[in-house]
């Protein structure tokens, strides 16, 4: 009796039973294929979108890049453009250069752009170097003081805006020196190799002219805040320049520097030197044409620190599309139509 009730639940091939555990199987099989086709068709969908965000980012890497070369190529016409003009001046044979002639002109200039292209815009800028306080001049051949470019500089980092006491200011005007002269002596109150390599990062003192003014950043004294500037105030970086013998040309030099020329020259002074040499219908071909300025002090004596002609310019045309922008700096040393690239850099 129990072994044919036993019997009964043997699943033979024509028992019951079979139905139901092959209808369970296949219902088994049905789920798994079900799970799989969820597992592959997800997979699919990430790999899509993974593939689709890369060709996406190469897309915009290859606008970018396209967009990115456009711009540079337009910085440089801008570029090449002011120095067209830079020697276009240059070939007049005159012996002056003033803010009232077309390189000085950046609203000019920079008008060009839309001639030369549909899209996008150009800045360029013109900044006459012969106009600001030449730092190679302060030191001679034999490694000696220039007094009077000393002085210069002297009254230049003396001015209230830096906010420098004159101990300050005789340290870094002899700390100047030292790193531009050839020996290892030190000046006054200055600072030569052993004070650089005694550092936590030691280097050493160049003992040559300054062929970056970016230089100054090494020399002791001079911090990033007195030469970039702040919101607030400009840094000194803005009215030196590398080149020159240390003539300024006073048609383009800025308020700041010609305060510096003298210690008798007021703020009101150089507001009336401004106001004069901005009159197309004054004079100002000489170097003395300040004596003739209204109000001029006859304690203020500048005939040997100052010109009217220039040979060093620096030169920034910036493109523009959109959101993105390439700048082109150079500086350049004019003599007569001739140009000479002295640095460039693209940013």
């Amino acid at each position: 009796m129990i072994l044919s009730l036993l019997s009964g639940f043997t699943p033979g091939l024509h028992s019951p039973w079979a139905g139901v555990l092959m209808l369970g199987l296949l219902k088994d099989k049905k789920g798994i294929a079900l799970i799989l086709t969820v597992l592959i068709t997800s997979l699919i969908v990430a790999l899509t979108l993974q593939f689709n965000e890369a060709m996406r980012s190469e897309l915009y890497a290859a606008v970018n890049l396209r967009d990115g070369v456009k711009l540079e190529c337009m910085a440089r016409s801008g570029f090449d453009y002011a120095l067209a003009v830079l020697a276009q001046d240059g070939a007049s044979k005159k012996s002056l250069d003033s803010l009232l002639e077309p390189w000085a002109d950046s609203k000019a200039l920079s008008s060009i752009s839309s001639s030369l292209f549909k899209e996008g815009s150009l800045e360029i800028a013109v900044t006459d170097l012969g106009g600001m306080i030449q730092l190679n001049a302060l030191v001679d051949k034999k490694g000696r003081y220039n007094q009077k470019q000393k002085a210069l500089l002297t009254r230049f980092l003396s001015l209230e805006q830096f906010s420098l006491n004159s101990e300050q200011v005789e340290n870094i005007v002899d700390a100047i020196k030292d790193w531009i002269d050839p020996d290892n002596e030190v000046t006054h109150f200055g600072a030569e190799r052993a004070y650089y390599e005694s550092l936590d990062r030691p280097y050493s003192c160049k003992n040559e002219p300054l062929e970056s003014l970016k230089e100054l950043l090494l020399v002791r004294g001079i911090t990033k805040e007195l030469f970039y500037g702040t919101k607030e105030k400009p840094g000194i970086s803005h009215y030196l320049s590398i080149y020159g013998d240390g003539k300024i040309n006073i048609n383009t030099a800025s308020p700041v520097v010609l305060r510096s020329l003298s210690e008798h020259l007021d703020y009101k002074m150089v507001e009336e030197m401004v106001a004069y040499r901005s009159n197309e219908e004054n004079d100002f071909s000489q170097p003395t044409w300040y004596k003739h300025v209204s109000g001029m002090s006859s304690e203020v004596s500048i005939d040997d620190l100052v010109s009217t002609s220039s040979r060093y310019f620096r030169i920034v045309s910036e493109a523009r599309q959109g959101s993105m922008s390439r700048e082109i700096k150079g500086e350049i040393k004019r003599n007569g139509d001739s140009i000479e690239v002295l640095s460039y850099t693209v940013e």
